[in-house]
C-alpha cells in the first residue's frame, strides 16, 4: 500500500489494500501446493493430484459428441456462420430470449418436472453476489448453516460486504439444520446489533452432499416468513442429484405453502450442473420484481458472452440430448460416488452418506494426533504435502468439529483416483504401523509422532522428515 510521507494518506481503495479476499485459507493454499506440483499420470506421476475441485468432468464426453453432430450451433463453424454477424453486434443485456427460455426449461428438467419457470425472471449475473448487493447493504448479516462453501466468505463478503453468520450443525445427526439452531443464531446476531437480512442455503449442500426434505424446507420458509427475512437458495448443484429421493426445490415448497414469495430467490448455473464451469454462465431467478429489473441493471457489468448464449440455447433446447444428458451424468456420478466411498471403506475411512454433488465429506477424525483444530491443520498438511492429495480441511468450511474433510472425486479419470486411493491405503497402512510403534516408544518413554513422517506411495522408501520446500511447510493461516 503506497502512503504519503506527509499525511499518511492512503492512496489505495479499502478493498485493495485489505486482505479479505480470502485466498490466506487452507482451502485455497491447497490449490497453490497443486498450481507448484500438479500430478500427471506419466510426466509427474508423484505431483500432487487435485481433490479440492468440484468439477465435474465425467459426462464430458456427451457434450463433445453433441457439438460434433450439431456445428451449426457455433459461429466459428462454416455451418454456423451465417448468425454470425447477429450474435457479434451488441445484445440487450437481458440475455438472448431463445437462451432464457433454454434455461427455464433446464431448470424444470433438473427439477422433475414438477415445477415451471419464467424465462422473463432469468438474470444472468454473478449469483450470490449479485443478490447481496441488491438485498443488503455492508455490514448486514445472512444466516448460514455450517459447514458451508469456503469461497462463500470471498463471494459475499468480499465486495458486498455483508457478514455471514454461521447457525452450527453437528455430526451428531448429519449435520442437519435445526429449528432451534437457526434461532438461536438469530437471536445471537440481533443481541449483538446486526441486521439479519436473510437465510442463505445450499442444496444441495456443498460440502456435505446433502439435500433437504420437504419438511426441513418448509419449515425454514415459514422461519424466514415470519422474520420477513429473505430466504437465498443455492441450487446450483441441483442436477447432480445421483441417488433418491429426488431434489426439491424451494419453488416446489413455495407453491404449496402461504408465504411472502418477494422474499424467495434462486441461484442456479450451468457450472455443476452441465459441467461447464468455464463458461462462467450464472443463474439468478427471484419470485420479486424489483431483485429482477434491478439484477438486469447490474448484470451488464458481467454479461454472458452472446456467442456462449448462441450456442447453449440450441444445445438446451434438445430436449432428447438434455434427457439423455442429465440422466447419463447422475448415472457416472453415482458409480464414481459408489466407488471411491467404497475404496475408502476398505481402509476405515468413513463418509457422511449423502446424495448429490461432487465430493464426499470425509471423516478422519480418528486419523487426528489431537482433537483440535491444530491436529486437523498437522493432519492437512501431511496429507497434502506428503500423500500428495489435495483435500479441503473442514475447518475451512466453519466446521465446528475437527476432523471432517471435503474430498471431490469428479474432476479425474479412473485411473488417476485409483492412484489416489492407492496413496490413501499407504498413508492409513503407515499410520497403523507407527500407531504401533508409539504404544512401544511410550513403553520405553520415547515420543513419536506421526505428522512428522513422510512415506513413498509405492512403500519403497522407509519413513523420512518432511522436506522444508513441501509447499505446505509454506502454508499458513
Amino acid at each position: 500500500m503506497e502512503l504519503m510521507n506527509s499525511g499518511k494518506r492512503q492512496l489505495l481503495s479499502k478493498i485493495a489494500s485489505s486482505d479479505e479476499h480470502g485466498e490466506n485459507s487452507p482451502y485455497f493454499d491447497g490449490w497453490k501446493a497443486y498450481d507448484n506440483d500438479p500430478f500427471h499420470p506419466t510426466q509427474n506421476p508423484h505431483g500432487v493430484i487435485q481433490m479440492g475441485l468440484a468439477e465435474n468432468q465425467l459426462p464430458v464426453d456427451l457434450i463433445e459428441e453433441w457439438i460434433k453432430k450439431n456445428p451449426s450451433a457455433s459461429i466459428c463453424t462454416t455451418e454456423g456462420l451465417h448468425a454470425f454477424k447477429s450474435t457479434a453486434l451488441y445484445q440487450d443485456y437481458h440475455g438472448l430470449p431463445e437462451f432464457r427460455h433454454a434455461v427455464a426449461k433446464l431448470m424444470a428438467k433438473s427439477r422433475g418436472g414438477r415445477v415451471s419457470f419464467d424465462p422473463d425472471r432469468i438474470v444472468m449475473a454473478g449469483g450470490g453476489e449479485m443478490l447481496m448487493f441488491c438485498l443488503a447493504d455492508p455490514g448486514d448479516g445472512f444466516l448460514i448453516p455450517s459447514p458451508y462453501y469456503a469461497a462463500f466468505d470471498r463471494d459475499l463478503g468480499w465486495r458486498p460486504r455483508v457478514r455471514l453468520l454461521p447457525v452450527t450443525c453437528h455430526s451428531s445427526n448429519n449435520f442437519q439444520i435445526t429449528l432451534e439452531a437457526l434461532e438461536a443464531a438469530y437471536q445471537s446476531a440481533r443481541k449483538a446489533n446486526i441486521n439479519v437480512k436473510g437465510l442463505i442455503l445450499a442444496n444441495p449442500s456443498n460440502p456435505l452432499g446433502t439435500t433437504l426434505d420437504t419438511s426441513t424446507l418448509r419449515t425454514l420458509v415459514t422461519f424466514i416468513n415470519h422474520k420477513q427475512i429473505h430466504l437465498v437458495c443455492d441450487e446450483i448443484y441441483a442436477a447432480t442429484v445421483f441417488r433418491g429421493p429426488s431434489f426439491l426445490s424451494v419453488s416446489e415448497i413455495i407453491q404449496e405453502m402461504e408465504c411472502n414469495r418477494d422474499l424467495i430467490h434462486i441461484v442456479c448455473s450451468l457450472s455443476k450442473d452441465m459441467g461447464l464451469p468455464g463458461f462462467r454462465v450464472g443463474i439468478v431467478y427471484s419470485y420479486n420484481d424489483t431483485v429482477v429489473n434491478l439484477g438486469r441493471k447490474m448484470s451488464s457489468f458481467g454479461l454472458v458472452s452472446s456467442q456462449t448464449q448462441h450456442l447453449l440455447a440450441s444445445m438446451l433446447s434438445d430436449e432428447e440430448f438434455v434427457e439423455r444428458f442429465l440422466s447419463e451424468s447422475a448415472r457416472r456420478l453415482a458409480s464414481r460416488h459408489d466407488s471411491f466411498t467404497k475404496g475408502l471403506d476398505q481402509v476405515g475411512i468413513k463418509c457422511l452418506k449423502s446424495n448429490a454433488g461432487l465430493f464426499c465429506w470425509m471423516d478422519l477424525r480418528h486419523l487426528l494426533k489431537e482433537p483440535t483444530f491444530e491436529g486437523e491443520m498437522g493432519l492437512w498438511k501431511v496429507i497434502i504435502s506428503d500423500v500428495k492429495l489435495n483435500v479441503s480441511p473442514g475447518s475451512s468450511f466453519h466446521c465446528h468439529e475437527p476432523g471432517w474433510f471435503r474430498v471431490c472425486f469428479a474432476n479425474m479419470d479412473d485411473e488417476t483416483v485409483e492412484v489416489a486411493l492407492r496413496r490413501i491405503r499407504v498413508f492409513v497402512g503407515k499410520y497403523k504401523e507407527v500407531e504401533v510403534q508409539v504404544k512401544k516408544s511410550w513403553q520405553r518413554n520415547l515420543r513419536l509422532s506421526f505428522p512428522t513422517l513422510m512415506y513413498d506411495e509405492n512403500m519403497a522408501s522407509s519413513p523420512r522428515m518432511m522436506s522444508p520446500q513441501s509447499p505446505l511447510v509454506r502454508a499458513r493461516t
